[in-house]
């Protein structure tokens, strides 16, 4: 297992319980120490308490991006039953990334689209990473249109650092195709239910998450851009990624308060990744829940909500949100002034000559 830099003191319990549980190969041994094991379990489960209940924005993206997270092939496969995997956008080509079908959820049918990031280097490459182009949202639109004409609900695996913005992506219509899979989000008459699993990254992940409800693991993040990419534009300086992780507001007890997201998805203690069944079942539970919450309303209202959660983001957010380090940016722009002093003293005369000019 991957240990985290703030998981050090864990990793040193987890070796020493798997020596003792496996005592033949460690000592010649034959016999388990059951007093022992259970003694360093219980000091694992109390690190573990100390370690994840003061977590920061910075932290919490290192878990959501943890190698061995459970991806969506894994909740796929695991939550649902008798998958039907479809692809290709019926224009370009199929996009590896996106895993799409019709599966049954206990006993209603649902559309399943799922990001894929990858759990090793052969199917990262091939998935791309998780991020999409533009034949996969196109995929993903076709698919939507056609859970609407047999109204059967849509849900979605939102994890992704964001679309994929190569050359071939733009040229093939990025933008367009996430525009296009928003304003599907928007009108189709079925609910959808977006989870965010891991990552949600951009407009990548706004595509499939404009949905009627936004759920989030507890470890999980959903952001407008990554810390890192906020740090370089921000302060010129990809080190601050943990100061912009924590004034972006990116995790899902901060994007709850705020009111951006429905519902916070308890994980296992130490993240999903040290008991994937078990957060596949939270996350099963609260889908079924979601969905039975729109069994009996219409299409109209079911389109009408989703416009209206959209709409009241922003409108009311709490007095107590914080903002960027001010004195950060002032920093900042006043050294920008100082190392640009031509041009600032080219504007200011420029000024002043504009007001002799008015006066006179």
């Amino acid at each position: 297992m991957q240990y985290l830099d703030f998981e050090k003191d864990l990793e040193n319990l987890d070796q020493k319980i798997e020596n003792l549980k496996n005592p033949f190969e460690s000592t010649g041994l034959t016999s388990l120490d059951n007093y022992e094991i259970n003694n360093i379990q219980n000091q694992i489960d109390s690190k573990l308490k100390e370690i994840y209940s003061n977590l920061d924005g910075w932290q919490k993206t290192k878990i959501a991006r943890h190698d061995n997270r459970p991806k969506s092939e894994f909740y796929i496969k695991n939550i649902f039953t008798n998958f039907q995997p479809i692809s290709g956008d019926r224009l370009f080509g199929e996009d590896q990334s996106i895993i799409a079908g019709f599966a049954k959820l206990d006993d209603r049918s649902v559309l399943v689209l799922g990001q894929e990031k990858g759990n090793d280097t052969e199917s990262r490459l091939r998935r791309n990473f998780g991020m999409m182009r533009p034949e996969g949202y196109r995929k993903c639109i076709r698919l939507m249109k056609l859970a609407e004409k047999f109204k059967i609900p849509v849900i979605t695996f939102i994890d992704t650092p964001g679309a994929y913005p190569g050359k071939g992506a733009e040229e093939r219509g990025q933008a367009e195709a996430i525009a296009k899979s928003i304003e599907c989000c928007l009108s189709i008459s079925q609910p959808i239910i977006s989870v965010v699993i891991g990552e949600g990254g951009s407009g990548g992940a706004i595509a499939l998450a404009t949905s009627n409800r936004v759920l989030m693991l507890e470890h999980s993040i959903y952001s407008v851009i990554s810390p890192e990419g906020c740090a370089s534009i921000l302060w010129k300086d990809a080190s601050k990624s943990k100061e912009a992780a924590e004034s972006m507001q990116i995790t899902a007890q901060s994007l709850y308060k705020n009111q951006i997201i429905d519902e916070i998805i308890n994980e296992p203690l130490g993240g999903a990744h040290r008991n994937p069944h078990q957060a596949s079942d939270s996350i099963k539970n609260s889908l079924v829940g979601s969905l039975n919450y729109f069994v009996n309303k219409s299409s109209s209202e079911i389109i009408q909500e989703r416009k209206e959660k959209f709409l009241a983001i922003g409108n009311k957010l709490p007095e107590d949100i914080s903002v960027f380090d001010t004195d950060n940016v002032m920093e900042l722009s006043k050294n920008k002034i100082i190392k640009n002093k031509k041009v600032s003293l080219f504007l200011f005369i420029l000024f002043c000559v504009g007001i002799v000019w008015l006066l006179y």
